[in-house]
């Protein structure tokens, strides 16, 4: 069974940075992709920032040039750093991967989510 562990987050001043850690845990799986996804109170769920096992990376226009999403795919760990903070970015953020375990086919994928973790932006 797959297990996502996020860890970081918490509580920053405008402008400035905190780091996003995500380790997906289980056996015998390729990683696809992962990304972070956020969710703010009265907003709709956006996907933050993407990385594919190739590491193209794809970005929300609101992060980007602020947040820098890398993977280490040894470890099936994902980071995301997060400087320039604005009180715009305080949401749940979740952890997220699409992996397979047909590695002829790369075909099914699978979807795993992690608990979710709070970042405040405040003064």
């Amino acid at each position: 069974q797959v297990r996502l562990v996020e860890s970081g987050g918490g509580s920053a001043q405008p402008g400035g940075s905190l780091r996003l850690s995500c380790a997906a845990s289980g056996s015998d799986f390729r990683i696809n992709n992962m990304a972070w996804y956020r969710l703010a109170p009265g907003k709709k769920r956006e996907v933050v920032a993407r990385i594919y096992s190739d590491n193209r990376t794809t970005y929300s226009e609101s992060v980007k040039g602020r947040f820098t999403i890398s993977l280490d795919i040894s470890k099936n760990t994902v980071v995301l750093e997060m400087n320039a903070l604005k009180p715009e970015d305080t949401a749940v953020y979740d952890c997220y991967v699409n992996l397979y375990y047909n590695t002829e086919t790369t075909w099914p994928r699978f979807d795993h989510w992690g608990q979710g973790i709070q970042v405040t932006v405040s003064s």
